[in-house]
């Protein structure tokens, strides 16, 4: 079992920065990814890192979003940077088990609880 629990959503301005953390217990994954969830959308694959420190991320955050991780702490980030109203969502911390790089959805069977993201623009 993995345990995942998020913080450090909240409100900002169009072209402001926000940092995502997400606390990590229980068995090691093979990767964590973040995902987020717009009002009346499906839930979205942002980025994902692996054990190895292999990065992917979405087009639409590229170049804005940086995933990473701290192992001493075991605490995922996600810093988020040049934000814009359509990063509004819910954005859920996740990990899998399923080796290689899966940007899927259904690969994470683990999920935090969720953390709201609110860009005014």
């Amino acid at each position: 079992q993995v345990q995942l629990l998020e913080s450090g959503g909240g409100l900002v301005q169009s072209g402001g920065s926000l940092r995502l953390s997400c606390a990590v217990s229980g068995r090691a994954p093979y990767a964590m990814g973040w995902f987020r969830e717009a009002p009346r959308k499906d839930r979205e694959f942002v980025a994902r890192i692996d054990w190895t420190g292999i990065t992917t991320y979405a087009d639409s955050v590229k170049g804005r979003f940086t995933i990473s991780r701290i192992n001493a702490e075991n605490t995922l980030n996600l810093q988020m940077n040049s934000l814009k109203p359509e990063d509004t969502a819910v954005y859920y911390c996740a990990a899998t088990m399923v080796s290689g790089i899966t940007t899927r959805r259904n690969d994470y069977i683990y999920w935090g609880q969720g953390t709201q993201v609110t860009v005014s623009s």
